[in-house]
């Protein structure tokens, strides 16, 4: 009865925080926020209307499973072995050596035991399946702006997961590189099949496709047997089952190498209908807000480290790549904050430092505190950017202080200098890039609109995720 009473007011809190954040004009805070504060609100260290008992997480883990399914699959392997996503590569890299060099030098943790390996692995990570919604929502992620941010933050997932996979274990490293081949053996073979059977046509391929809009829901329930199955296996390996769900994603997207937009729209509607939403409001409900109000120098040192090893290497990258051509400071900035984004994989590390008795409780509560602020700072500043230093807000500054009388006209002046400067940036990189110059303009001027298909309930309200140069080809 408990659970059930618990679970209600999950769904109600999940359904009323899109009308919150739809409500705020512009809609400058991230929905995920909403659900963050929600779950830290109702859960038991505050309000206690929302429990956190097993049978909750498991839904909870359903939903951080259905996340990085959907995040794996959105992954377009020109994004990993292009040019720009080996340099993100080289640059995932460096932040990893600079993380583990923050985290020797920051007192509390230590760099050779788990608690501070844990802590160098989120030091690093990208919440690729958080950001996709609200660069869709946006109209940035056909942008320069969108592929340089997938390019380089889809390794700021992977590469994480599979550190946690080698680094957190505690067998021995051999026992480790085993169990990990044989669950890579595994998935492979999870994704050579059924392309086979594909390609070959046979009985089972053509009863999943004749009944996949049917009651059914065949190619639905494969889906799920895909995911559940994957992350049983790991689980069963003690591998996390973020390595799992990320996994199914990658041979969902090698057996439909061309999408399907209804398949897609079907599982996005399950995941981001309910089982994500209800991830985000437990992960909230786990924050132990007395914790994090008894360590505050915790929670802004690790804010403050998330920006300088993990933004500042991409901000540097990207003035030096080549595929990066066109892009001002203002856009440099903007990936390097919307990278900066992180949440579920710190969720995931702190949860395996803490069953390992490495790390406790109250620190992990304000590492996840610390993710879901980034969640909420890290779009906002990133937005603020796009718009802002094109404006020369220093010059503006200046010039209001020689001349406190003319405010009003400074900024006026300043403002269309901005809008110039954007105008003439979206058509230099329209025909670089082949775009709509329309399209650039409201990316980058942060206003409203966006691009065709992208709509502004947010990927949260279960739309379907558009992925860069696929849906059109169909």
């Amino acid at each position: 009865m408990a659970d059930l009473t618990s679970l209600a007011f999950i769904t109600l809190l999940a359904f009323l925080c899109p009308l919150i954040a739809q409500s705020i004009p512009g809609k400058p805070v991230s929905e995920t926020v909403f659900l963050l504060i929600a779950g830290m609100v109702a859960g038991p260290h505050l309000a206690g209307i929302v429990s956190t008992s097993d049978a909750i997480a498991l839904l909870s883990d359903l939903g951080l499973g259905l996340l990085f399914l959907l995040a794996g699959y959105e992954i377009d392997p020109a994004h990993l072995t292009g040019r720009q996503g080996r340099r993100g590569l080289a640059t995932w890299m460096v932040t990893l050596g600079l993380a583990f060099g923050a985290v020797m030098l920051w007192t509390p943790f230590s760099a050779s035991h788990i608690d501070g390996i844990a802590v160098a692995i989120a030091l690093t990570t990208t919440a690729i399946g958080t950001l996709l919604p609200i660069l869709q929502e946006r109209g940035v992620i056909e942008t320069p702006v969108g592929r340089a941010v997938l390019a380089y933050g889809t390794w700021g997932e992977l590469c994480p997961i599979l550190a946690m996979t080698l680094l957190l274990s505690t067998r021995a490293e051999w026992l480790t590189v085993l169990i990990l081949a044989l669950f890579v053996a595994i998935a492979v073979a999870a994704a050579v099949i059924p392309r086979m059977a594909r390609k070959a046509g046979g009985f089972v391929y053509r009863f999943i496709e004749r009944n996949a809009d049917t009651n059914s829901q065949m190619a639905v329930r494969a889906v799920m047997v895909l995911l559940v199955g994957l992350t049983a296996i790991s689980a069963v390996f003690d591998l996390d089952i973020v390595l799992g769900a990320f996994a199914a994603g990658f041979v969902l997207r090698f057996v439909l190498p061309e999408g399907s937009a209804s398949l897609e729209r079907k599982v996005s509607s399950i995941g981001h209908g309910f089982f994500i939403p209800l991830f985000f409001i437990v992960s909230g409900a786990r924050i132990d807000m007395a914790a994090v109000f008894d360590r505050p120098l915790l929670l802004v040192g690790f804010i403050v480290l998330l920006l300088l090893v993990r933004a500042v290497p991409i901000f540097v990258a990207l003035r030096h790549d080549p595929d990066a051509v066109g892009m001002g400071a203002n856009s440099r900035l903007t990936v390097a904050l919307y990278c900066t984004t992180a949440l579920p994989l710190i969720v995931a590390v702190t949860t395996v430092a803490v069953s390992a008795n490495a790390l406790e409780a109250g620190t992990a509560s304000v590492l996840v505190a610390a993710g879901g602020i980034t969640v909420l700072i890290m779009p906002l500043l990133a937005s603020v950017t796009m718009r802002t230093i094109d404006a020369e807000p220093v010059a503006a500054a200046r010039e209001i202080r020689r001349e406190p009388r003319r405010v009003g006209p400074i900024l006026r002046e300043h403002y269309r200098l901005q809008r110039e400067r954007h105008r003439r940036d979206a058509a230099r990189i329209a025909r670089l890039y082949g775009l709509d110059p329309s399209h650039i303009v409201s990316a980058f001027s942060g206003e409203d609109g966006g691009p065709e298909g992208a709509s502004g309930d947010g990927q949260a309200g279960g739309g379907c995720p558009v992925k860069s140069g696929r849906r059109d080809s169909r």
